[in-house]
């Protein structure tokens, strides 16, 4: 197979790199291969199960057009001081500027008009004051909030239009392996996903775009075909889940608190992430059987509970460089104490030294979302550095939103962020093996909808 772009994975990064192509008018062949399935194909069973049912070759959650994104919370940050290091790259001027063109895009293909935290000034002035005395640092960052259901609508617009546009899809199918000669990308090698015939597609640009489910495996392309990067950082942590009485003016003033610290004694940098409302937490699947926790949030159907996370990023220095296989096995272990599913505890449990039971979450206030976590302790998976910034942490978040740090407040594990492989870009894009460009979580440049939607449209202007 022949083409002028080739797209390895279909999330935002990938997505905005074709749609910018179509806007500009350059009549390229366009190729995406997929590893999951079309929009409109990606259905989890637990909506019926009620409990995860580990699918196989792939989670539907995870993996398929539009990646992750579709079917978590749906929020896009539009500040460019969330979401990633893609400033460092191109400066923060042209990063926001991406960022709004970007969202002018989302907002041609239906998302949501309102914009959350922007107009309660006095409101955000008391939490940003707690914050101050708590040592924390309160991030202004406007939300569009999709919403998971929403998002799945939104996503299935593009890729309805990318297909009248004439680019080629080919899901289900697995990139293998690079096409190098003479130190010049020529393509990929490929397979449907369970079967054993290969196939190679030649083309000019190769856009690596694999999310954070392919990040190990880009690292190991990194390593073989000599790619230049570096270990990067790896975020270890845990989905926190709290009544919405308790963060309700949190949520009514700025919907999603991005809240920065650097507790004692280790001073690691510690943040929340993806806060969401009357959420669900919700467990996700990886190739090795990895199941991790995450949130979603959607736009009609409301919890009674808000959740989050709260991760500690960790970097490490020689001769160590192997952040991400670190990280998971962080979540194997915590996978064993659960016998494969989520571990949930009680906060005022992890200060007393004992696990949760489970008749002692039935009577609590907090009743988990996440209906199949098994009761545990999960301080006996995590790192006692990580668990130490997290209960901190915990400690200097009461003191802005008061009663967060309550006996009753829920702590999933393992919430694990894979985008550790910093790929080394130039301003284009390129890497130092001609014809080949990385871009979105995979290349550890973004952590997010929106910056790897703004790297997509970068990289389609540049390819035009």
């Amino acid at each position: 197979m022949n083409c002028d772009v080739l797209i390895v994975g279909s999330g935002p990064a990938g997505i905005f790199t074709a749609l910018e192509l179509i806007r500009l008018k350059r009549k390229k062949k366009i190729l995406i291969i997929e590893k999951g399935r079309p929009i409109e194909k990606r259905v989890c069973p637990k909506i019926a199960t009620k409990k995860c049912m580990n699918c196989k070759p792939f989670c539907h959650i995870t993996t398929g057009f539009s990646g992750a994104g579709a079917f978590s919370d749906g929020k896009l940050s539009l500040s460019c001081e969330v979401g990633g290091d893609l400033p460092d790259l191109i400066g923060r001027q042209a990063a926001q500027e991406l960022i709004n063109y970007t969202d002018s895009v989302y907002l041609e293909f239906g998302a949501v008009r309102t914009v959350e935290g922007l107009d309660k000034f006095e409101e955000t002035k008391d939490i940003r004051r707690r914050a101050i005395k708590a040592g924390l640092r309160l991030v202004d960052c406007p939300i569009r909030h999709l919403g998971t259901e929403k998002a799945q609508d939104l996503y299935r617009t593009i890729q309805r239009y990318l297909a009248e546009q004439g680019v080629e899809f080919l899901f289900e199918t697995e990139c293998v392996n690079l096409m190098l000669d003479q130190n010049i990308c020529k393509g990929i090698r490929a397979h449907k996903v369970g079967g054993d015939d290969y196939f190679e597609i030649f083309s000019s640009s190769t856009i690596v775009a694999a999310g954070r489910r392919g990040a190990e495996w880009l690292e190991g392309i990194c390593r073989q075909y000599d790619v230049l990067h570096e270990a990067g950082v790896v975020d270890i942590g845990v989905r926190v889940e709290i009544r919405n009485e308790i963060m309700e003016e949190v949520n009514r003033t700025l919907y999603e608190s991005k809240l920065i610290g650097y507790p004692r004694p280790f001073k690691d940098k510690v943040r929340t992430f993806c806060q969401n409302p009357g959420g669900f937490v919700s467990q996700e699947n990886y190739d090795n059987a990895l199941a991790v926790v995450n949130g979603h949030s959607y736009k009609e159907t409301k919890s009674v509970n808000t959740n989050l996370a709260i991760l500690c990023s960790h970097k490490f220095s020689e001769p160590f460089n192997q952040p991400i296989s670190y990280a998971q096995k962080i979540g194997e272990l915590t996978n064993m104490l659960g016998n494969g599913h989520i571990l949930v505890q009680r906060y005022g449990d992890i200060l007393d030294g004992k696990r949760t039971w489970q008749d002692e979450l039935e009577r609590s206030n907090v009743q988990p979302s996440l209906t199949d976590a098994v009761a545990g302790d999960i301080t006996s998976a995590m790192p006692y550095r990580t668990m130490i910034n997290i209960i901190n942490f915990i400690e200097a978040l009461d003191l802005v939103v008061p009663g967060f740090a309550s006996a009753e407040t829920l702590l999933y594990s393992p919430e694990l962020k894979f985008y550790s492989n910093r790929i080394k870009l130039n301003g284009r894009l390129e890497t130092n093996i001609g014809g080949l460009h990385c871009l979105g979580d995979s290349s550890g440049w973004t952590r997010g909808l929106m910056m790897a939607s703004a790297m997509g449209a970068l990289m389609g202007r540049i390819l035009s």
